[in-house]
């Protein structure tokens, strides 16, 4: 049998761009799979989420959303350090880039490294990247919450930290008034989930819990369409907890009765392939997820670092 192609190596078709107007002033623009992106508008400036991978890739957003306002870029959040999700923030002319205080010391520690991880294993997403000036650093930390007060009668954006789980460093960014979420990784709405920098019990037990007792009626995810009504974002809630505690009960399994990482990753595939195998970067993740949660069983607290020849070392371990 011939190998898989590394990662999303041979993902090198276009997707269709949605771009969806959630209530006045709201947006959101998803991908088929791709990474999601929005922006928020204040009563005389905006709050964009998300920056993409380069900025060759957030001007194309930026056109998108100038056709709706022209207001200036006030703030933009950032939900983790993943090099797709913030190289492209020179693009926006943000006064201000808002993230967790984690997400800084992960943008100190391992910053260099996911840039050149996250570039190799998904070269479409990387447009143009001789565009990235370097890394994106942000210029506001919190811990648990922030408030951006919108103005006007657009209420309030809450940026809040609900524990550990896709990193170490996720925030969400909550519009109280209009019941949307905009949950970064820690949800994915029919995409498959990467956990190769994931703390998966947290993730799946407490962090969720506090996703979901937020109540969102239309929630954006960091990847798949954006869900609307509460039973839909109970669903996507549901399938990435799902996810997440299968991968838990075949790996620790394995792992328990002393077998190899080999055998959990085919464990954890056979359980998962039925239900997710359709989904989005499916098979580009599971290897890495498996990684992770291998050594989290073993011990190790904190994510080991990946880099591009790790990957490789991984993916022709486990995909080969």
């Amino acid at each position: 049998m011939a190998a898989k192609p590394f990662a999303s190596s041979a993902d090198l078709g276009e997707k269709q761009q949605t771009l969806e107007v959630l209530a006045d002033g709201v947006y959101a623009l998803t991908a088929e799979g791709d990474p999601n992106i929005g922006a928020i508008e204040g009563e005389d400036f905006l709050v964009c989420f998300e920056a993409l991978a380069t900025p060759t890739a957030a001007r194309e957003w930026l056109a998108r959303l100038r056709e709706h306002t022209d207001k200036p870029v006030r703030y933009l959040v950032l939900s983790h350090y993943h090099a797709v999700r913030v190289l492209g923030a020179s693009a926006f002319g943000a006064d201000v880039i808002v993230a967790h205080e984690k997400t800084r010391d992960l943008i100190a520690e391992r910053g260099e490294a996911d840039w050149a991880s996250e570039f190799g294993r998904m070269p479409r997403l990387a447009k143009d990247p001789d565009s990235v000036p370097g890394l994106t650093w942000p210029t506001l930390t919190f811990s648990d919450r922030a408030v951006i007060e919108l103005g006007g009668d657009r209420g309030q954006l809450v940026l809040q930290y609900l524990g550990r789980g896709h990193t170490e460093g996720d925030i969400v960014a909550w519009l109280p008034k209009h019941r949307i979420l905009f949950a970064g990784d820690l949800v994915e709405a029919e995409a498959a989930l990467y956990t190769g920098d994931a703390f998966h019990r947290d993730w799946a037990g407490p962090t969720l819990d506090g996703v979901a007792a937020l109540g969102a009626e239309a929630l954006i995810g960091g990847r798949g369409p954006v869900t609307h009504g509460r039973p839909a974002v109970e669903a996507a809630i549901a399938q990435t907890r799902d996810f997440l505690q299968t991968m838990i009960d075949e790996v620790g399994a394995v792992h328990a009765r002393g077998g190899t990482l080999k055998e959990a990753f085919a464990a954890a595939h056979a359980s998962l392939v039925d239900g997710y195998g359709h989904w989005p970067i499916f098979e580009h993740c599971l290897p890495f997820d498996v990684s992770r949660l291998w050594d989290e069983l073993s011990g190790i607290e904190r994510p080991v670092v990946w880099t591009a020849e790790r990957d490789r070392e991984v993916w022709d371990r486990l995909q080969g």
